[in-house]
């Protein structure tokens, strides 16, 4: 069971410009609002203290007085690199 369109004011060229036009407009609204979701990064002592090039016991103490938010499973200490990156204060202001 198949039913047939015809479409008597258009040829090939002005039926796939219209479509193209459509979904064109759509994508675009769909993209406005579209916001893919980055995965958490996590990451360790040893890559926190290469990251800003300083010994781990500075990581300890950054953490220590609260400048840092360690997470922890079992015996690993990690850290979010969004909260690590919002830590960070601009010195001009």
């Amino acid at each position: 069971m198949s039913a047939t369109v015809q479409f008597i004011q258009y040829d090939a060229e002005k039926l796939e410009a219209k479509l193209m036009a459509g979904v064109d407009s759509k994508l675009d609204e769909f993209l406005k609002h579209f916001k893919p979701v980055q995965p958490a990064e996590y990451l360790t002592r040893q890559q926190v203290a290469q990251m800003f090039d300083v010994d781990l016991s500075t990581v300890h103490n950054w953490c220590k007085s609260k400048k840092l938010n360690p997470l922890g499973i079992g015996s690993r200490v990690y850290f979010l690199r969004s909260e690590i990156e919002a830590s960070l204060i601009p010195l001009n202001k």
